[in-house]
């Protein structure tokens, strides 16, 4: 596979990863409302996602899609194959069951896994990971 292709495929992954990411997001946010009330405002929320342990189980899939980010934006990278088995690397070991590194990610998801948006974007996610255009 050429350059662009895989080029063009990473960027698909890293927009699945954001829908996924907002689709656990929105669990996650109406977990945190459910307990302490609605959040006022983005502001309010952003605030949350970065400093409140409600929502620090996040973070291994948010510093995924920075680091696929990174790698995009490169200007005259040379993108390989190598680029996407680590990435599909990366991303099983959030969920691996040896790695617990990742037990609170793997915690959080299984509370989100059965909500619909969730299972739409994953499943998106996997088909840019299998080769299928998602």
């Amino acid at each position: 596979m050429t350059a662009e292709p895989i080029r063009t495929r990473l960027l698909a992954l890293a927009g699945a990863l954001r829908h996924f990411h907002s689709a656990l997001l929105d669990v996650a946010k109406s977990d945190y409302e459910f307990l302490h009330g609605k959040i006022s405002s983005p502001f309010t929320l952003y605030n949350l996602v970065t400093g409140d342990p409600a929502f620090q189980w996040l973070r291994p899939l948010s510093g995924l899609m920075s680091t696929l980010d990174e790698v995009t934006d490169q200007k005259g990278a040379v993108l390989t194959e190598r680029h996407l088995q680590d990435v599909r690397q990366a991303y099983a070991l959030l969920f691996s069951g040896t790695d617990t590194r990742f037990s609170a990610f793997k915690e959080g998801y299984e509370k989100a896994r059965h909500d619909p948006q969730v299972k739409a974007t994953e499943q998106q996610v996997q088909g840019v990971l299998d080769g299928h255009e998602a």
